[in-house]
């Protein structure tokens, strides 16, 4: 038996503590070998591990970066999508809802932060932009669509594909406010987002870590040629990347 051999025996027979204790041990002292076992970590004690090395003394946000194998240039190959996080994303969200008068009541008892609509687009016009998503109305595009030079480059334009231009918007607002986050493939073939908390409890994070990924599969383009997933990283804030085996997606 190799001593690569006998290591990954060791790590599939070890406990989660055990594997934390060594991977704190090899970063303190041969930080040259983290990244090989990084190689190996799998789905099953990921979570664990990022709470181990985050060093933050604030509820660091623990990201997930999914490398695919499509082309973002084409058309047919942009993965875009939205999931509801099982667990909610940890982040207070601000909403603002653009809307007509009758819906107003329902959007502010959804959870909106900012409700209105031509105070807000004239606000938007001189400048302010401290919202994380904004939610509309279909009638209402007309006067928003002006607003696209200011809102598409904070990624803030509202979007049917995502869920953001809706007739019911106290069902978007509340779905938000709960966890939802939609998602998109950068020009380098990555998809990048938030997914929770590090205070989150390890059976959390996998929980949330699972469904995105499950959902990027459904998104697969029919398009895509060779490996789809490349590559999956989990990290958060300050904190190094672990590298999760694309293999072991169903032990997360």
């Amino acid at each position: 038996m190799t001593a690569k051999e006998e290591f990954l025996k060791f790590i599939n027979n070890a406990s989660d503590q055990t594997l934390a204790m060594v991977f704190y041990l090899c970063k303190r002292y041969l930080p040259e070998k983290v990244d090989d076992y990084k190689e190996v970590a799998s789905g099953e004690f990921i979570a664990e591990l990022v709470k181990e090395i985050t060093t933050t003394k604030f509820d660091a946000s623990l990201d997930i970066d999914v490398r695919l194998g499509v082309d973002p240039r084409k058309a047919n190959q942009m993965v875009r999508g939205v999931v509801s996080l099982p667990n909610g994303t940890g982040k207070v969200t601000r909403v603002l809802c653009l809307c007509t008068p009758d819906a107003e009541a329902a959007a502010k008892e959804a959870g909106a932060d900012y409700v209105g609509l031509d105070e807000y687009i004239e606000k938007i016009k001189g400048g302010w932009t401290d919202v994380d998503v904004i939610i509309t109305m279909p009638s209402c595009m007309g006067k928003i669509g002006p607003l696209g030079r200011v809102l598409g480059p904070r990624g803030l334009m509202p979007n049917p594909k995502s869920g953001t231009v809706t007739m019911d918007v106290a069902k978007a607002v509340k779905e938000v406010k709960q966890g939802k986050i939609d998602f998109k493939v950068d020009k380098s073939g990555i998809v990048h987002t938030s997914i929770g908390k590090v205070s989150f409890t390890a059976d959390q994070i996998r929980e949330n870590a699972k469904e995105f990924i499950a959902t990027i599969i459904k998104l697969k383009p029919t398009t895509a040629k060779g490996t789809y997933i490349k590559s999956i990283y989990l990290s958060s804030t300050m904190s190094k990347g672990i590298k999760i085996d694309p293999k072991s997606v169903d032990e997360i």
